[in-house]
Formats: structure tokens, sequence, C-alpha cells
């Protein structure tokens, strides 16, 4: 069944790469620097797809109206995310537009969403990677808030840290909220989507 999903996701005219950056490992799992791929595991579930490790990144394939998505979670650490997303497009064969990267945002307050077809890195290291290895910073990224209660140089202890008690309590509304982006983007195109929800 996973064989032949992937097989046809490979193959299929209309396919998408959404790539959810976060870091590897138990300890990041949900801190807030991993909201990116706790979107993607929450696409995942609700279409019952299934991840499986493969080169640089956690992979799962599902299907919304017609359309491929093929969701990466980098295993390459924030860093090197670049090395996972430039791998992933050229091994589906699909222009860099077609591509989608779900990233954590401190310039947004907490759950606030912000679709952009493309942008600077913002100090993010992992959009700093994805434009050096695809030689562009025009690409779609779909920045997800994660506030910004932190003090002058606490920048890396706060993203590292795990959501507060009350913001997980509505995490998964936001999580869900980006989902449906996601979803658009891949039925109406950025221009589209960005209009829908920004």
């Amino acid at each position: 069944q996973d064989k032949t999903t992937h097989l046809r996701c490979i193959h299929s005219t209309v396919k998408y790469l959404i790539v959810g950056l976060g870091n590897v490992g138990a300890e990041y799992a949900m801190t807030r620097h991993n909201v990116g791929c706790m979107v993607l595991d929450q696409l995942a579930q609700g279409h019952k797809a299934t991840w499986q490790v493969q080169r640089f990144a956690a992979v799962a394939h599902c299907t919304y109206r017609g359309r491929q998505l093929c969701l990466a979670k980098p295993t390459t650490y924030m860093n090197h995310s670049g090395k996972a997303v430039h791998y992933w497009l050229h091994k589906l064969k699909l222009p860099v537009e077609r591509s989608l990267v779900v990233v954590d945002d401190v310039a947004l307050p907490f759950g606030k969403l912000r679709l952009r077809a493309q942008g600077a890195s913002g100090g993010h290291n992992g959009l700093k990677s994805i434009a050096t290895w695809l030689g562009t910073s025009s690409y779609p990224r779909l920045r997800v808030g994660i506030g910004h209660d932190f003090r002058p140089g606490q920048q890396a202890d706060y993203v590292l840290a795990p959501f507060t008690a009350q913001e997980q309590a509505a995490l998964p509304t936001h999580l869900e909220e980006a989902c449906q982006v996601i979803q658009a983007f891949g039925m109406l195109g950025i221009e589209q989507t960005m209009a829908q929800y920004n």
C-alpha cells in the first residue's frame, strides 16, 4: 500500500512538496521551533498518512481533492534543512513554486498565520539554509507565529522551549488552520490562497 502510494505521488501530474521545519529528536518534539513539524503531523494524521524515514527526511503522502501532497520533515537538523528541500524537489521533479515550507516565526503573534511567495530569512537558520541550497529566497512559505515573549539575547532559549500550557490548549486550533491553508495552496495556488487567508 505505502509503496503504491509513494509511486503514485512521484508520478502524479499535480503534486506538491510540503516541508515542515524542525529539529530531530524527542527533546525538540514539542518546542516552538518545531511547530512546522507539528503542522505536518496534524495534516498527516487527518489524512491517515504514515511516516517513513527516507533520505534526509521523514516522508508521508496524502491526496486532497486530486492533488498529491508529499509531506517532508527534514532529518538534517534545522541548520541544514535546505539539503532535504533541495533533494526532494529534485526527487519529485518539482519546480520551487510547487513547494511550501512551514516555519515558526517570532515576528508574528502566537497562532497568527502568514503565507508568502518569497521573503528574507528573518534570521531563521532553516530558511537561510533553504535559500542557500536553492540559490533563491523566492520559495513559498507559511509562517506560523510563535510570539516573542523573550528578553534581548534570549531568543534561542525561547524557540527551543515548549509552548506554555495556555498556548498548548490553543495549539490544535491553530495547527488545523495551517492545514487548511496548505490544502488551499494545493488547490488554488499561492496568490489566491494568500488573498483568502492572509
